[in-house]
């Protein structure tokens, strides 16, 4: 299910120097505004080193998520930024059931990650700054109070967002075909056939109604 058979072209976006260009410039421009411009060298070797090692980072994940939902990799950025929209329905039903399985372990990460991960990047955006009070860098730490705050409550609202929209993306591909409910194997890639079935194979909707994350509903 590669990219160029559905014709379908990466964007730049996605490309991994795009991804490793932009967390170096937010890198930077961050060390920038809080150290000023007197040790630019050392901010950008330690951005290149971010940048290189979060790069990695992303494309490791899209290659599990190919492997676990059955496409490329070059197409999960695609299928995320669809169901973040709630946009366009991919026309292949093969794509369709890949988009159904990674909202799937889209969900269960939300389920599994949700409240230890908001706790540490709480530590992280509030504890550093009182750092900084307790250095006497009043000024930075008010800024970062006010970025934390700032940024935790995007994370809030953009994951109950994201969850509302996978769940409305479920909906839509079981209704897929005028009520006709997506069928075929949905359990993963390399499913194992038994006499001539797709073991895992589905008779009704896509996704079912299992497996919603808390309030997706």
């Amino acid at each position: 299910m590669g990219s160029q058979g559905h014709g379908q072209v990466q964007r730049w976006q996605d490309r991994w120097w795009a991804v490793g260009l932009l967390v170096l410039v937010v890198w930077v421009g961050i060390r920038l505004a809080f150290d000023g411009w007197s040790g630019w060298p050392g901010i950008l070797v330690g951005g290149l080193v971010y940048a290189g090692f979060m790069t990695w980072l992303v494309m490791r994940r899209r290659r599990r998520d190919a492997r676990a939902v059955g496409t490329d990799a070059a197409r999960v950025p695609e299928l995320e930024r669809r169901i973040a929209r709630n946009g366009e329905l991919p026309e292949d039903p093969a794509e369709q059931a890949a988009m159904i399985r990674l909202i799937r372990r889209r969900e269960e990460k939300l389920r599994r990650n949700r409240w230890w991960a908001f706790s540490l990047l709480a530590l992280l955006f509030f504890g550093i700054p009182v750092l900084w009070f307790a250095s006497g860098n009043v000024g930075a730490g008010l800024w970062g109070l006010a970025f934390g705050a700032a940024f935790l409550g995007w994370m809030v609202w953009f994951n109950r967002r994201f969850v509302r929209r996978m769940a409305g993306m479920r909906q839509r591909i079981e209704g897929v075909g005028g009520g006709r409910p997506v069928t075929g194997p949905v359990a993963g890639p390399g499913t194992r056939s038994v006499n001539g079935s797709a073991a895992g194979s589905v008779t009704g909707p896509a996704g079912g109604a299992e497996g919603f994350a808390p309030g997706a509903r």
